[in-house]
This record gives structure tokens, sequence and C-alpha cells, in this order.
């Protein structure tokens, strides 16, 4: 990687709706894993690759642990506060959660490619942490 590339100029605007609107989804998921545990928990035990819920012990505790971890960063995401190490969380969260409950299910194609554009935004923020924005 050539490191000395042109900074991107980029709309301070754009940067803070991105971040809002990425930041919403993860906040209203969390919110789900707390209010409709055992739905989250069913659809983790009926995804074929439903076992990696039962890396971090039973996929109750998976299911509350990704919804304090989630609610956490995205306000952070969400305010702009360590926006960076929110981004990295967001996808160490959402690498197992898609790997669980959307890889192998033809039927999960739309939230496949979903949680595939969601990466793209959370790659992007944990990129770039110095932006130069144009006023």
């Amino acid at each position: 990687m050539n490191s000395k590339l042109k900074p991107l100029g980029v709309s301070y605007l754009s940067v803070v709706l991105l971040r809002s609107m990425l930041s919403l989804i993860f906040i209203v998921a969390s919110i789900s894993h707390f209010i409709n545990t055992e739905k989250t928990i069913n659809r983790i035990k009926n995804a074929r690759m439903g076992f990696v819920g039962d890396l971090l012990g039973t996929p109750r505790t998976a299911v509350i642990l990704s919804g304090v971890v989630m609610l956490i960063a995205g306000i952070a995401l969400l305010i702009g506060f360590k926006t960076r190490i929110a981004a990295i969380v967001f996808i160490a969260i959402l690498i197992p959660i898609t790997l669980t409950v959307q890889v192998g299910q033809v039927e999960t194609l739309g939230p496949l490619f979903k949680n595939v554009a969601l990466l793209g935004g959370l790659l992007f923020f944990s990129i770039n942490s110095n932006l130069n924005f144009k006023q």
C-alpha cells in the first residue's frame, strides 16, 4: 500500500450521516436481543451453523452479551466517541453473527449481503480514523 496517497477530502455531514445510520441498525438489534431473547436464541439453534453460537457458552449468553456490547458500541458510534474502536468491535461481532445465522441458508441471502454492506461501512470507520473534512 502506498503511504504517499493523496488525502481525500470528505464532507463532514456525509460522515456524520453514515455513522448515525450505521449505528442505528446495531442499536435497534441490541434492543431486540433483550426484548426478543428467545426468538434470537431459536434463530441460532435452527441455523445451519448454529454451533458458532456456542463459542461463548450457551446461545442465551451469546445473545445477551452481544446485545450489551452492540448497545454500548452503537451509542459510541452514534455520538462519534472512539469511532474506530466501535467499528472494530462491530466487525468482531458481525462476522460470527453472519456465519451463524446467514451463511448456508439460501433464504437469507438478502440479510447476508446486508451484513456484507454493513461490514463495508464498518471497515470505512475502522480504516479512516483521521479524515480530512471539507467544510
